[in-house]
């Protein structure tokens, strides 16, 4: 019986999606995809005899029936997602649907928006001495709620590079809830459709970003990265990995794998 593949389409960039995501989209005979945030370029990697299916004006219900008729009469089903399927993907709603409908299902992973994001500004989000962690989150305006253990606040304590994600609507808003732990002078980058056609990537600051993103209007498919490590030059504070550390002491191995 064949799975129905959840697949992580990337950031959008057909050139970004993996070689099992490309394989399973050339085998499929429906793909079910989300036309908002989706170059369609990515479609190109569709057999013509494929039925698309564009799910932006399709409720759950209706996407799981679409995936249930088609799978129980044989068809190979891609159910594409955006980003990666185990991020903001809606992907456990879907598979537990699937699981009482008696239709089993596979996740291929995908290359995150915000993995895209940073990659476009040439910027790691863990520089030793300054971010050792990255903390990815949303927020809740007009949209699912948050668990009350998961306050932006809280986050904020930790000083770690921040990821939010479906939040640029509330651009002004959070950067003053920010303010007080990272300051109105940490760095923020926003990247609205990272890698696409249309992308757009705006610097600047706690204090000023809102100012950039009102002005550039932007209104959904924009991850906003805020921390220290987004420093455009190094900073002289910051250390250096202990990995490559002409001090750490090194062991060779025997072709066996035993340590020499």
């Amino acid at each position: 019986m064949n799975a129905v593949q959840f697949v992580g389409a990337g950031p959008g960039a057909a050139d970004l999606l993996t070689l099992r995501a490309a394989r399973l989209l050339a085998e499929a005979d429906v793909v079910l995809y989300p036309g908002t945030y989706l170059d369609p370029e990515v479609l190109e990697n569709c057999s013509p005899k494929a039925d698309l299916v564009d799910t932006q004006d399709l409720d759950l219900d209706a996407i799981i029936e679409r995936i249930v008729v088609a799978q129980r009469t044989g068809m190979r089903v891609v159910r594409l997602v955006s980003g990666d399927p185990t991020l903001y993907s809606a992907v456990s709603e879907q598979t537990r649907r699937l699981d009482r409908a008696g239709v089993p299902w596979a996740l291929t992973p995908g290359v995150p928006a915000y993995a895209a994001a940073a990659a476009r500004v040439g910027h790691e989000l863990t520089v030793p001495l300054v971010a050792q962690s990255v903390v990815l989150t949303r927020t809740q305006h007009r949209s699912t709620a948050m668990p009350e253990s998961e306050s932006l606040a809280a986050f904020a304590a930790t000083r770690a590079t921040l990821v939010l994600h479906l939040a640029i609507t509330r651009t002004r808003a959070l950067m003053d809830e920010l303010a007080s732990s990272y300051g109105p002078d940490c760095p923020v980058v926003v990247v609205y459709r990272a890698s696409q056609p249309a992308e757009l990537v705006l610097r600047g600051t706690v204090a000023d970003i809102a100012d950039r993103v009102e002005a550039a209007d932007l209104r959904q498919a924009a991850i906003i990265l805020v921390g220290r490590a987004l420093a455009q030059r190094a900073d002289p504070e910051a250390g250096e990995s202990f990995l490559y550390a002409p001090t750490r002491e090194r062991s060779r191995r025997a072709p066996d794998g035993d340590p020499q």
